[in-house]
């Protein structure tokens, strides 16, 4: 069934399903018609018995009680349907009981096979016994039969009371054969409900998967294109539309990925285009000099070198800057329990290296947060290497950590409201900061690690001048744990 396409699946379940139901109703109605046909069959032998007496048999005796009498009294064992007995016809069987359960044949009534409960009616043990059983009719062939058994009290030739009963029998062939021809015919509509079920299933899944199959034929243009600028129309608001809709953010989202990775390579090719045109003139330079014998002056070699240097090292950050960004979600490090405050008095101490003429001020309170101890270090260090970068000569930085929240404060010239916006977008930067050294992805790293930790950051003009960093990151004043 796993071979077979999803219509056809469809199909062949709503055909089964039809099928079951089809076959419950037509048991169901063979068994309610079955029940009627004997209930009816039961009637007409109470009302061909009577009611079983309940006194002396003078005043109530059966129907035909000479003949009953007679075959009483020369009770015969003889097997029936021998050929020595004449037969009425098939409609009525009727034949005495001794009380000894031996089976006394009535003139022209036919013959019964005696049983068990047929004997205890006769005995006395039960008032009367309903069954299916065996019989004679008048062409000596053996038929099924629905026999009632009543018992009857009598009178030897001595005046002893005794008992006897009485069994009438009906053909079952006026409760089977319409029982077989409703049978045959419920098998027929059945047979023709389950092909009209799964034709109509077939119907159903070809309408109901034409939407299915449009968004099949969607994705395998994109497979065969890669375009996806690729919609599926929505309609209504069923299952479909919904999937079609999932469809369609999905691709929306592969296209935003796909633009920001054009982008990205862009961008950095633009970035990484800057050092290596410097590296590679510098080393020409020293080249062309050691080629043609003509050394340079110590001073100007040594500029040279000084400058393939740093142009090495801001090659190296930036490559790192980008490895950083291209970093996956699932290959995120461990989270573990990071000590915010020990963290933040590492970075003000590299940067206190790296802006020895500036004073960077640290009050930090204990916080402890969840995170990788070494995005967030590279954070808060991002953040002061901006704030040296932009701090005057002598000026002064302040760090402050209470409650969570990181502020790092600087004395340059501020941001302008305009390019707020835009501060922490890959790459970018301001027209002020676009001759200063830096690749422009410092502050794209805070916000994903900040962004990453459950946090958030923002910068602002502060009061007075320069620029205020603000991090909120949630924690706790004492370790977890």
């Amino acid at each position: 069934m796993t071979r077979l396409p999803l219509r056809g699946r469809l199909a062949l379940l709503t055909a089964l399903a039809v099928a079951v139901a089809v076959a419950a109703c037509a048991t169901v109605s063979w068994f309610l018609v079955r029940g009627q046909l004997y209930r009816e069959l039961d009637g007409r032998l109470h009302a061909m018995s009577g009611p079983p007496p309940a006194g002396d048999l003078g005043t109530h005796r059966p129907r035909g009680w000479p003949e009953i009498r007679d075959a009483l009294t020369n009770c015969r064992s003889t097997p029936v349907g021998t050929g020595e007995t004449r037969y009425a016809g098939p409609y009525v069987i009727q034949q005495a009981i001794a009380a000894d359960g031996r089976a006394c044949v009535i003139q022209d009534r036919g013959g019964l096979t005696v049983t068990e409960a047929d004997a205890q009616v006769a005995a006395g043990t039960r008032p009367d016994a309903l069954h299916n059983g065996k019989g004679v009719d008048s062409q000596g062939k053996s038929v099924r039969v629905r026999i009632l058994t009543v018992g009857y009290p009598a009178e030897d030739a001595s005046g002893n009371p005794v008992r006897f009963a009485i069994s009438t029998a009906i053909p079952l062939d006026e409760a089977e054969g319409p029982l077989g021809n409703l049978a045959l015919l419920l098998v027929a509509v059945s047979a023709a409900g389950v092909l009209l079920s799964a034709g109509a299933g077939l119907m159903i899944a070809r309408a109901s998967l034409r939407p299915v199959d449009r968004l099949t034929d969607a994705a395998e243009h994109i497979a065969r294109t890669e375009d996806l600028d690729t919609r599926i129309p929505e309609h209504g608001h069923d299952e479909i539309a919904r999937l079609s809709q999932a469809f369609n953010t999905m691709t929306g989202a592969l296209a935003a990925a796909r633009d920001r990775q054009q982008q990205l390579i862009a961008d950095a090719g633009h970035e990484l285009r800057t050092p290596l045109t410097s590296l590679r003139t510098n080393i020409d330079l020293l080249l062309r000099s050691q080629d043609s014998g003509r050394e340079l002056p110590p001073d100007a070699r040594r500029r040279l070198l000084v400058s393939v240097k740093a142009q090495m090292v801001e090659l190296s950050s930036l490559v790192g800057d980008l490895l950083e960004l291209a970093r996956p979600a699932e290959g995120q490090p461990a989270r573990e329990t990071v000590a915010l405050h020990e963290a933040v008095e590492r970075a003000v101490e590299r940067a206190r290296l790296r802006g020895p003429e500036l004073t960077v001020e640290l009050d930090a309170s204990p916080w402890f947060v969840r995170g990788d101890p070494g995005q967030l270090e590279r954070a808060v260090v991002n953040l002061l290497d901006n704030a040296v970068k932009f701090s005057p000569p002598s000026g002064r930085v302040r760090v402050r950590l209470d409650g969570g929240e990181l502020t790092v404060r600087d004395e340059g010239p501020g941001i302008a409201p305009e390019d707020l916006p835009h501060v922490f977008e890959r790459f970018w930067r301001s027209p002020s900061a676009r001759s200063l050294p830096g690749s422009g992805l410092g502050l794209s790293i805070v916000a994903r690690v900040v962004g990453e930790g459950g946090g958030r950051v923002t910068l602002e003009p502060a009061e007075g001048g320069g620029t205020v960093a603000r991090v909120v990151l949630p924690g706790s004043p004492v370790r977890p744990d």
